[in-house]
C-alpha cells in the first residue's frame, strides 16, 4: 500500500518503474529515482501534485481521508468548496442538489467555504493601506506558501497575514453549529472536501497556527463519485437555510474557485493573477528582484486555472473554470451573508519561518568543505540536466554524490564516454 509520512503525496513502489517523469516536473527537486524506484525528499516536497499528474503508472497519488472518518465525531460538518460545483453540469445537478446529496452522506451541516471569502476581502482591502511589503501575496494556496518558505524566504513578509478560506470557514461553521445545537465544539468535526494534496497536508501541518480547525479532508473525486451514485431521497430532511439564495455568500466569493477570483473581489487595478507552479516561480523570482513593486496584490495558484485544476478534481480545469464563471455571474447581484466576525480574529497566529533545505551539514566548516567538493564534482559532469541518472539536474547529482546518495556510475553520459 502507498504511504506518506511527511507530505501528502503517496508512492506505491510496486507500481513505480523508475521512468523519471516525476523528477522532470518537480519544481523543488524533491524527487530522486534510484534502483528504478522514485523517492520523495520530505523536506523539499510542496505537495503541488505535479508528479501525480505525469506519472503514467499511477504510482504517485494524493493523500486524503476516507469518508468513514467522519464517524469519529458526534456532529459532522462538510466544508464545501465551490470548486465542487464546477464538476457538474448545472442542468444535471445544480449546487442546491449537490448540497442535499452531501448532507445525505451523513453530515449534520453543509457549510460553503466561500462564506469566509468576504471576511478575507475586507481584511485585504484594509491591509493594502499599510502593508509590510508590496506586492502582498495571497495566502490562500498552501503549495505557494511552502514554495516561498523553501525557495523565496525573503518574500515571507509579503504574504497576507490571514488564514485560508477553509480554516476560517471551519471555525465559523463549528461556532455556528455549537450555538445552534447547544453542544461543545469538541464534539464537532469539520471535513473539507479538498481540491488537491497541498490543501490536505496544510491542515495536518498548518502554517501560521498550532492546530487546524479542519479535522479531515475528503477528496473531491471521492465525493463526486459518491454524489453521482446517491439517489435523492425526497423524504430526507435538510436545513432550509441551505436552499435560500443567501447561502451563496456572493458571486464574487464563488469566483474564488477559479484563477483571479480573489483579486477581482478586491476591486483594485494593480493586481496580477498567475497559475501553474512554474509560472508562479518565475513571477516570484521577479518579485524577489524587486521588479514588480508597482503591484499591490499578487494572487498565485500552483494549479492551472486555480483550484479547479487541483489533482483531486474530476472535470477538465478549463471546463470547470467556465462553469464557475457562469455560476459566479448568476449570483453576482446577491448580497453576501452578513458576518459580525472581526477579521483580526482570523489573522495568522504564528510567525511563518523559512525551510532550510539546502543545508549540507550542521557544522559550517564541514558544509563549506562539502560545497567545494560539490563544485569540483559538478565540473566533471556533462551539465546537460538530462535526468537519466535519477537526479533532476547535474548539480543535484553532484550534491547526491558528495552526500553519498549516488555515484559517478549513475551518469549515463560519463558511462558511455568510458566505454
Amino acid at each position: 500500500m502507498p504511504n506518506s509520512k511527511a507530505h501528502a503525496i503517496a508512492l506505491c513502489e510496486s507500481k513505480c518503474t523508475g521512468c523519471t517523469n516525476c523528477i522532470r516536473v518537480c519544481p523543488t527537486e524533491a524527487i530522486r529515482v534510484k534502483n528504478q524506484k522514485a523517492k520523495i525528499i520530505d523536506k523539499r516536497c510542496i505537495n503541488c501534485g505535479q508528479c501525480v499528474s505525469v506519472c503514467p503508472h499511477n504510482a504517485l497519488t494524493g493523500v486524503s481521508d476516507p469518508l468513514q472518518d467522519i464517524e469519529k465525531f458526534t456532529y459532522k460538518i462538510a466544508l464545501v468548496d465551490p470548486v465542487l460545483y464546477g464538476q457538474f453540469y448545472e442542468d444535471i445537478l445544480d449546487p442546491q442538489e449537490v448540497l442535499k446529496k452531501i448532507q445525505q452522506l451523513g453530515f449534520d451541516m453543509v457549510y460553503e467555504v466561500s462564506r469566509s471569502s468576504p471576511i478575507i476581502t475586507d481584511f485585504t482591502k484594509n491591509y493594502l493601506n499599510n502593508p509590510k511589503a508590496l506586492p502582498v501575496i495571497s495566502s490562500s494556496c498552501p503549495a505557494i506558501l511552502r514554495t516561498i518558505q523553501i525557495r523565496f524566504p525573503d518574500l515571507i513578509e509579503n504574504i497576507l497575514p490571514m488564514d485560508s478560506p477553509a480554516e476560517i470557514a471551519a471555525e465559523m461553521a463549528k461556532e455556528e453549529l455549537a450555538v445552534k445545537k447547544n453542544i461543545p465544539i469538541g464534539e464537532i468535526g469539520a471535513f473539507y472536501i479538498s481540491t488537491c494534496p497541498a490543501r490536505s497536508f496544510s491542515f495536518k501541518k498548518p502554517v501560521g497556527r498550532d492546530r487546524s480547525n479542519v479535522d479531515g479532508t475528503l477528496s473531491i473525486k471521492d465525493i463526486f463519485l459518491k454524489i453521482s451514485a446517491t439517489k435523492e431521497d425526497p423524504q430526507y430532511s435538510i436545513d432550509k437555510e441551505l436552499l435560500t439564495p443567501e447561502f451563496f455568500s456572493h458571486g464574487k466569493a464563488i469566483g474564488w474557485a477559479r484563477l483571479g477570483g480573489q483579486s477581482q473581489a478586491l476591486s483594485i487595478k494593480e493586481f496580477l493573477s498567475v497559475d501553474g507552479i512554474d509560472n508562479v516561480i518565475s513571477i516570484l523570482a521577479e518579485v524577489e528582484d524587486e521588479k514588480l513593486q508597482h503591484l499591490s496584490f499578487l494572487e498565485c495558484q500552483a494549479c492551472t486555472n486555480g483550484c479547479v485544476g487541483g489533482n483531486f478534481c474530476v472535470e477538465n480545469s478549463f471546463v470547470a473554470r467556465n462553469r464557475i464563471r457562469i455560476l459566479s455571474e448568476k449570483h453576482r447581484e446577491s448580497e453576501p451573508k452578513v458576518s459580525n466576525e472581526d477579521p483580526e480574529k482570523f489573522m495568522i497566529q504564528k510567525e511563518i519561518k523559512p525551510f532550510d533545505v539546502s543545508s549540507l551539514d550542521e557544522d559550517l566548516s564541514e558544509a563549506l568543505i562539502k560545497l567545494e567538493k560539490i563544485n569540483n564534482v559538478l565540473e566533471s559532469l556533462p551539465n546537460i540536466d538530462c535526468g537519466a541518472c535519477g537526479s533532476p539536474s547535474c548539480k543535484a547529482l553532484a550534491e547526491d554524490i558528495v552526500l553519498g546518495y549516488a555515484s559517478y556510475k549513475d551518469c549515463i553520459v560519463l558511462l558511455k564516454e568510458k566505454n
